[in-house]
């Protein structure tokens, strides 16, 4: 049976480092969904209700149900918005869900941005705008990750909740 995890959280959070570092640990054949991939990178559609990059990313998981033992779903991914695909994955993946969310605050995102290689594409105008406070999923139990958890943290975090044995 295929596992997925979820990390999620506001721009700047650390979910992107994490995903790559564990679709690593996890080994061959673990698919990583990366919403901005997909979205910006894929397609160049923009984010929002009905976004034109559902439909991709709704395939992707049924594709990384039947043939990967681990699927990584990373990014934004705000709730309301991607409702559809959280419904999805509960089917395709139930009990085998974990699911991550990074609640920062605002000024630690801006924080851990300005380590990143990239924090020049972007700045604290862009992340005020795509903020969204405590944008928990309603049908899917997150564990949350917050100010205080590092990199580390989260990683090994993970890796103990699915029951990973490195």
């Amino acid at each position: 049976m295929s596992t997925l995890i979820i990390i999620r959280g506001n721009s700047g959070s650390g979910k992107t480092s994490v995903a790559k570092a564990l679709q690593r640990k996890l080994g061959r054949n673990t698919l990583l969904i990366s919403q901005d991939v997909v979205r910006r990178d894929m397609l160049w559609v923009r984010d929002g209700q009905n976004t034109d990059a559902l439909p991709l990313l709704l395939a992707l998981l049924h594709y990384g149900q039947k043939h990967c033992p681990y699927v990584i779903l990373e990014g934004i991914l705000r709730a309301d918005w991607y409702l559809p695909l959280f419904s999805t994955a509960k089917e395709l993946f139930s009990p085998r869900i974990f699911a991550y969310y990074y609640d920062l605050s605002f000024e630690e995102t801006l924080r851990r941005h300005a380590t990143k290689p990239n924090h020049l594409d972007f700045g604290e105008t862009e992340m005020r705008r795509w903020w969204t406070e405590k944008d928990w999923i309603a049908t899917i139990p997150e564990t949350i990750f917050t100010d205080e958890t590092s990199f580390e943290e989260a990683l090994n975090q993970i890796v103990q909740d699915i029951g990973l044995v490195c």
